[in-house]
């Protein structure tokens, strides 16, 4: 994560399924693009599914 940081992204790091669910929702209103985890993608579910912002792309496993 520490490259990303380094190339001016906002990194916020959620362990938990209910984080990652908290993290989501608190997303700034001008996110354009989120990067998940395979697990992060896991917890949001169906929220990903149904939402057409922010573009979200899962990292491979």
């Amino acid at each position: 994560m520490a490259g990303f940081v380094l190339a001016g992204v906002t990194v916020v790091a959620a362990e938990e399924p209910d984080a990652v669910r908290e993290a989501w929702r608190a997303l700034p209103p001008g996110a354009a693009l989120v990067i998940l985890t395979p697990a992060a993608a896991d917890a949001l579910g169906q929220v990903l599914v149904e939402s057409t912002r922010p573009l979200t792309v899962v990292m491979p496993s």
